[in-house]
């Protein structure tokens, strides 16, 4: 068992700042500087390198991403992925809102529910980025190791303040909390299930299996199908977890949050079925324009010296 005994909060400047807060603001942090690090690296005209210049006209600059376009992207998810995880919290506490639907408006009580936060922020920064003008293949492309490297933070982060805790049990591997809150579960002090931790570590384990796909070139295309594969993992890992929560059932065994996590899990591999299906019937139909480095290099052929 291990038991965190540090405050949940320090002062500074004459401000209560809870640890989980900055944790969580550390993540956000990580995740975008892996995104634009990615994003250098990802070209928007596959025929050519991330450091050449554009063959677009219109843009200029190099033929990678954008940073400014990830900070509009980023900045968009986030009406989005309150207006879903809130809808996510509503699905969770059904009744309570059935009974007082204007309470859904009150961001003072109740939180969200992740799975929806990120259906939704996916929404609204997709919308953006079309609207942009942004290729929104390659942006889902890159963003996807990011994502996972952010919900794997995030939810570390919630260890910080005691949020997320499981159900109570005497395994071993437990954690309880003795400090000086207010903690973000019921009861810190009950030695139980750190899911918080766990799901993190699986987090992790669904994010190093995705980036294993995307290293051996099965998305070369760069078409957005390594997002909804790596988010699909994630929602798979996350309703394995949900077996410790202290949800209660309401569909046999699984708790809502579990529907909604293996909800996010079929979408996403019915989207990464029809990305394959589309590229299969484009090189039947004869390619798209982006084709494969092979056969990329048969339409530039070798100019030889001449005298």
């Amino acid at each position: 068992m291990i038991t965190f005994t540090f405050p949940a909060t320090f002062s500074l400047a004459g401000l209560v700042v809870r640890w989980e807060t900055v944790a969580a603001a550390v993540a956000v942090l990580v995740a975008l500087v892996i995104a634009e690090l990615i994003a250098r690296q990802t070209p928007v005209d596959l025929e050519l390198e991330p450091d050449a210049p554009s063959s677009d006209p219109e843009i200029d600059g190099p033929n990678h991403l954008r940073a400014d376009d990830l900070l509009f992207i980023a900045v968009a998810a986030l009406p989005g992925a309150v207006i879903g995880g809130r809808l996510g919290y509503a699905v969770l506490h059904l009744a309570y809102y059935q009974a007082d639907l204007g309470a859904l408006l009150d961001y003072t009580k109740g939180g969200l529910e992740l799975s929806m936060g990120v259906v939704g922020g996916t929404i609204t920064a997709s919308i953006v980025a079309m609207l942009l003008g942004a290729p929104l293949g390659r942006w889902l492309h890159a963003l996807a190791i990011p994502l996972v490297v952010l919900l794997g933070l995030v939810k570390l982060a919630m260890v910080f303040g005691g949020t997320g805790q499981g159900v109570p049990t005497d395994f071993s591997l437990t954690t309880r909390y003795l400090g000086d809150g207010p903690w973000g579960s019921l009861a810190p002090q009950v030695p139980s299930w750190p899911s918080q931790a766990i799901e993190a570590l699986a987090t992790v384990l669904a994010g190093g299996l995705a980036w294993f796909f995307m290293a051996v070139g099965i998305f070369r295309r760069r078409n957005g199908a390594s997002f909804f594969l790596a988010l699909g993992l994630w929602a798979v890992a996350r309703a394995m977890v949900a077996t410790t929560w202290r949800d209660p059932a309401v569909v046999g065994t699984l708790s809502a949050g579990q529907l909604l996590a293996i909800g996010l899990a079929t979408a996403c591999a019915l989207l990464v079925i029809g990305f394959a299906s589309a590229a299969a019937v484009q090189r039947a139909l004869g390619g798209d324009g982006e084709e494969d480095d092979d056969d990329a290099e048969d339409d530039h052929p070798v100019a030889w010296p001449t005298r």
